[in-house]
């Protein structure tokens, strides 16, 4: 006890300004938890059919409408009794991402490699079907936090090595491969996301031959993954310049080729230069999944807005408890890529490191 009433005395009131500042920050806490807790839970509707429930209390939240849609938020319009395939999928990819998670897992590297390659073949044949006695399901169906992750998911795992080459092919002392490179991330960066996804989604189609058409989803995840891409690749390509010369210089002084000496001495260098630009950039990707909204798909909150119609459900409450409900699921996917981005630079000793 003595030494928590040192630690504040040292810390929150060493002077007096830091005493006036510790007390507003504290009154702020204060007035912040006691209107969460009051709006989430004191004045709060936990059960009902209707927006007849959430009426009787209007300065609360309305969870039933959380309750009543829960599984068009996870799955969409995906076939009730196939959605065991998408719980294998989750299931999947919860565990795996656990083990990486761990520490002292000693199969980690094989792991990764099984994650970036296995896992999203798998996921495809098990969401879409079509083989191995699987039912097919149109990407039309799929829905809610299912299309968010697949987005995002797909756009991570296509971004970093693309992201890799493109920085490589920027520094390149080839002039077609630098130009070609430089060309493709300033035309991606300069283009707003938005614009890619109704490019990919309403003018695509017009340009390719009649009778081919690509699958809604599929084009946007062509756009998200290009556009992403192109920012990845000067988070890798500021990694790459902060490598001292003198590894290039000893990397060919011991005979390595150009490809050996990325691989084995300066790739795995910048990569841990760049995790925080990285995870960064990861992170945005998650959260810009909601554009596609835009263009019809119904990603998490996009299918959340949408029942804000239900006439059913029509009442001041609702909107603001599914927006809520929304923030928290990103929060929580966008606070465990955080961590582990922590967990790696603390692994890997990066400098400056929070400790």
């Amino acid at each position: 006890m003595q030494q928590f009433i040192k630690w504040l005395r040292e810390n929150l009131f060493a002077t007096r300004m830091n005493t006036f500042l510790s007390l507003i920050c504290f009154w702020l806490v204060y007035v912040t938890i006691d209107g969460v807790v009051s709006w989430a839970f004191i004045n709060a509707s936990f059960f009902g059919a209707d927006k007849a429930s959430c009426m009787s209390n209007p300065h609360g939240a309305c969870w039933p409408f959380i309750t009543a849609k829960f599984n068009q938020f996870i799955y969409g319009n995906y076939p009730q009794a196939e959605q065991w395939r998408v719980n294998i999928v989750f299931a999947l990819g919860a565990l795996g991402i656990g083990f990486l998670m761990v520490d002292g897992v000693g199969f980690k590297k094989q792991l990764a490699i099984v994650m970036l390659t296995v896992y999203p073949v798998l996921t495809f044949i098990l969401l879409s079907g079509g083989i191995l006695g699987l039912g097919y399901v149109e990407t039309n169906q799929w829905g809610g936090l299912l299309v968010t992750l697949v987005i995002a998911v797909t756009g991570i795992v296509v971004s970093l090595p693309l992201g890799i080459l493109l920085a490589l092919g920027r520094r390149s002392e080839l002039p077609i491969i630098r130009i070609m490179s430089i060309a493709f991330i300033e035309f991606w960066r300069g283009v707003p996301l938005i614009t890619v996804l109704f490019m990919a989604s309403v003018m695509l189609p017009l340009f390719l031959p009649e009778g081919m058409n690509f699958d809604a989803l599929l084009r946007c995840l062509i756009g998200v993954s290009l556009f992403a891409s192109a920012y990845m690749a000067e988070v890798i390509r500021g990694g790459l310049q902060a490598i001292p010369k003198g590894q290039y210089e000893a990397a060919k002084s011991i005979g390595l080729s150009y490809w050996k000496s990325m691989r084995l001495i300066i790739l795995p260098q910048a990569l841990v230069i760049s995790i925080p630009g990285i995870v960064n950039t990861f992170i945005g990707l998650f959260k810009d999944t909601t554009l596609v909204m835009i263009v019809g798909i119904f990603d998490l909150l996009g299918i959340i807005s949408f029942h804000f119609t239900d006439p059913n459900w029509t009442s001041p409450q609702v909107p603001i408890t599914g927006f809520v409900f929304a923030g928290l699921v990103f929060w929580v996917f966008c606070f465990a890529m955080s961590h582990y981005s922590k967990s790696v630079e603390r692994r890997f000793s990066v400098k400056g490191e929070d400790k």
